[in-house]
């Protein structure tokens, strides 16, 4: 599961370090703890390669309830081309969700110890995403929403989580970006953990288990 993100890159630095065209919609403050059903970066494949700010959890168009995106903050890769929520926006709605970080807690530790994941360049990731637009019946009002798809882990996640983002490097985010609706047998061999060696991780701050707490707290470091 990835549940908890930090966007401390400004709007701008993303475009620039994407080679975007431009800014559509942004999460305009530094976020030190990004919960679901708060706004993310993401960059669609509508073919503008703008930047956009999605509500994270994804409403399926055909939902009755905008509830649901509260359970579909993520999809697995293994069933997403199955899966009724996320099938046609795996062929049709593929975003880029932009980040510089995820937090994720040791499941063997009482109480569970947090951990911050980062590229160890300093690099944005990007994570493979889905998109939908759902229209509320009863006001009209379009809501933008995201998910994001994991993977089983690579051997740094696997001491600490048994599920990681899949994070696109950029050949297969060229892939993952076509406008035209593409085949799962063209998709499915891109969501895989990307290699250890391009990411580290620390122990943080058990201050980042309350969604209400969104400061430079959550990220520093814990000494060992």
């Amino acid at each position: 599961m990835c549940g908890r993100v930090t966007v401390r890159t400004s709007p701008e630095q993303i475009v620039t370090g994407l080679g975007l065209a431009g800014i559509r919609t942004a999460v305009e403050r530094p976020r030190f703890n990004l919960c679901p059903t708060q706004l993310m970066p993401v960059v669609t494949n509508d073919g503008a390669r703008m930047l956009d700010a999605f509500r994270w959890g994804l409403v399926p168009s055909w939902a009755k309830d905008p509830a649901i995106g509260n359970k579909l903050i993520n999809a697995r890769g293994e069933t997403v081309a199955e899966k009724p929520s996320f099938r046609s926006a795996l062929k049709r709605r593929r975003c880029l969700v932009v980040v510089d970080g995820w937090y994720e807690w040791k499941q063997s530790t009482k109480p569970k110890t947090p951990y911050y994941f980062h590229r160890k360049d300093g690099q944005l990731l990007t994570l493979a995403g889905l998109w939908e637009e759902w229209t509320a019946p009863d006001t009209g009002e379009v809501l933008n929403t995201c998910t994001i798809i994991t993977i089983g882990p690579n051997a740094l996640m696997a001491p600490i989580h048994d599920r990681m983002p899949v994070i696109l490097e950029p050949e297969a985010q060229e892939v993952w970006l076509r406008p035209e609706p593409q085949e799962s047998s063209v998709l499915l061999p891109l969501l895989v953990p990307c290699a250890e060696e391009s990411l580290d991780a620390y122990e943080v701050s058990r201050v980042v288990n309350s969604p209400a707490n969104d400061t430079p707290e959550c990220v520093e470091r814990v000494a060992a």
